[in-house]
């Protein structure tokens, strides 16, 4: 046996004392639909690479759910056209396993209801806007069965957001250019706020006081005070909105400005645009990670998801993916 030195062995030993210890970073996969691919990635966040594509069936879904405890994507099959056009009008909800990197299960509604959106409640059911019925529709995750609807009073009900304290739904009805306000324990609508000629996506707040919705004729994003159920103001936008999400402190909103290929960062306290981070072309949903440092923004004409560091406010690095990626989701926050 060769002989170690006492001090080289103590060097070594400092060294890995001093050394620092990688960052885990925040567990799960990041999913994101890829609309044209009709599949839906998943993506290793550690080393931002999609390290698989799941067929959905040769149908197309827009958006994505995923459990939280990162087992199951749930990806409602909307059809091949844009909200009030003429195409394909998809009549289910594919579930699928992760893990597994399959399609395991399915949700029926019974027609063709060009299902879009699936939300997560505090109830631990799906929320899931189902345009042509102008309702939205509660699924139980477990039984993969409906359990309940509720009128939006409205057509092209195409998006939802849900309080935190689980009492309230808005849904962003694009052709008539307004917002339904619902009464999720009492499944009926409270109030339809008129916003713009046009909107598009929408999303609410950490402490749910205001609710947000883009103008798609003149870029202004419409700020709605959730006590009033009234639009109160607006914020002036470097472009025409899309989707946006806030930070979980509370501090900023996202928001995707897609014929401009940028991300504008609005002060929440001030409300207002305070910077704009350059992403590859035609960003359409943003997405905050788990641990509030990053977000992602899926760019549709790119094929590529931007990950934005919320720190030093730029575009850390590009993650390909199938193509037309759209709605994301986190798989895995427990």
């Amino acid at each position: 046996m060769s002989f170690i030195p006492p001090l080289y062995v103590a060097l070594v030993w400092l060294a890995l004392m001093q050394a620092p210890t990688p960052s885990a970073g925040p567990k799960g996969m990041l999913v994101v639909a890829e609309k044209a691919a009709q599949s839906l990635a998943i993506v290793d966040p550690t080393d931002g690479r999609m390290v698989a594509s799941v067929p959905e069936g040769g149908i197309t879904g827009h958006e994505v759910a995923a459990s939280a405890d990162g087992r199951f994507a749930y990806v409602p099959i909307y059809g091949n056209s844009g909200v009030g056009l003429p195409g394909t009008d998809g009549r289910s909800m594919m579930v699928i396993d992760i893990a597994a990197r399959k399609v395991t299960g399915k949700v029926d509604f019974g027609n063709g209801v060009r299902p879009h959106l699936p939300v997560w409640g505090p109830d631990g059911l799906l929320y899931v806007t189902t345009e042509l019925d102008r309702s939205v529709t509660i699924v139980d995750p477990e039984t993969l069965q409906i359990v309940g609807t509720i009128p939006t009073d409205q057509p092209e009900s195409h998006m939802l957001a849900i309080s935190h304290d689980g009492r309230r739904g808005y849904t962003a009805n694009v052709g008539p250019g307004t917002v339904s306000v619902l009464d999720l324990k009492a499944r009926k609508v409270t109030a339809v706020i008129p916003v713009a000629k046009k909107t598009q996506r929408i999303s609410i707040t950490m402490d749910d006081r205001m609710v947000f919705t883009a103008d798609q004729a003149k870029p202004q994003l419409a700020v709605i005070d959730t006590d009033i159920n009234h639009v109160k103001s607006w914020i002036p936008l470097p472009g025409i909105g899309y989707g946006s999400a806030p930070t979980r402190d509370g501090h900023w909103l996202l928001i995707a400005l897609p014929q401009a290929s940028k991300v504008a960062v609005i002060d929440l306290k001030q409300l207002k645009v305070v910077r704009t981070i350059d992403v590859p072309p035609a960003p359409q949903a943003v997405l905050i990670g788990p641990d509030d440092k990053v977000a992602y923004a899926s760019c549709d004409q790119s094929n590529q998801v931007a990950e934005i560091d919320l720190t030093a406010w730029k575009v850390r690095r590009l993650i390909r993916t199938g193509n037309s990626p759209d709605g994301m989701a986190w798989a895995g926050t427990k």
